[in-house]
């Protein structure tokens, strides 16, 4: 088992399964998960500007497509290939991309609250690319908040406390590039199989976005996970954990 955020530290014969988090987060929202899928080799990538590459933000716009390119060029450098793709929100959003152009690459996908569009809400998305501080922190936890089954607040709140810092003007270039993602159209040439992970409390990709992927995919299974939000790896990790390995077989 691996719970590390750059390099995997265990060998198996299995593909290893490689973690990209969503819009403001970092690698370590996968830790709850990560422990639970013991004997998978397990990498958690951080985005341009997350977690421990906040000293290495990159450009100040990025579209889908770009963090699609960073991340393959991680992968690239480790020399990985048929990978197992995790993505949440918009690491989902990357991960269909990456399938999509780089199938080489990508043996499979899992998609854990995400949709073949992200639009943001408009105050939230103004609140972040405002570059003002307390606004892009008010934004920000307006989306944890909501992102977040609500009976469970509390944990919210301390999974907020605890997040990572992220380098200036990053999260209102997440949001931008959610808002503009929509590969409606793209979804039947990908051809990986794909488990999509949804809470059945999710207020931000509701189950509803999951069957529309799982409707127009060549090869994909839907897994609802109850009493959880939009952070499912967070708030249900036991039930995310028992999906993908019955699903990996």
């Amino acid at each position: 088992m691996t719970s590390i955020h750059d390099e995997p530290t265990t060998t198996t014969s299995r593909a290893p399964l490689v973690f990209i988090h969503g819009s403001g987060d970092s690698a370590r929202t996968w830790d709850p998960l990560i422990a639970r899928l013991p004997g998978y080799e397990c990498l958690a990538l951080n985005l341009p500007g997350h977690g421990d590459r906040v000293d290495r933000p990159g450009p100040p716009v990025m579209s889908v497509d770009d963090y699609a390119d960073a991340m393959r060029a991680a992968l690239a450098r480790r020399e990985l290939a048929g990978v197992t793709l995790v993505g949440h929100s918009l690491g989902g959003a990357i991960t269909l991309r990456m399938a999509l152009e780089y199938p080489a690459l990508i043996g499979r996908i899992v998609l854990v609250g995400t949709g073949a569009r992200l639009r943001v809400l408009p105050p939230i998305l103004a609140a972040a690319k405002s570059g003002d501080p307390a606004e892009v922190s008010r934004a920000h936890w307006d989306l944890v908040r909501l992102g977040f089954a609500p009976e469970h607040e509390a944990q919210a709140a301390a999974y907020f406390a605890a997040l990572e810092p992220f380098a200036p003007g990053v999260y209102g270039r997440d949001l931008a590039a959610c808002d503009a993602f929509d590969m409606m159209a793209d979804l039947g040439r990908i051809e990986q199989p794909a488990l999509l992970v949804t809470g059945e409390s999710d207020r931000l990709t509701p189950p509803k976005y999951g069957a529309f992927l799982r409707d127009r995919l060549e090869n994909a299974r839907l897994a609802l996970i109850p009493a959880a939000g939009h952070y499912a790896q967070v708030e249900a990790p036991d039930a995310v954990a028992a999906a993908i390995r019955e699903w990996l077989g």
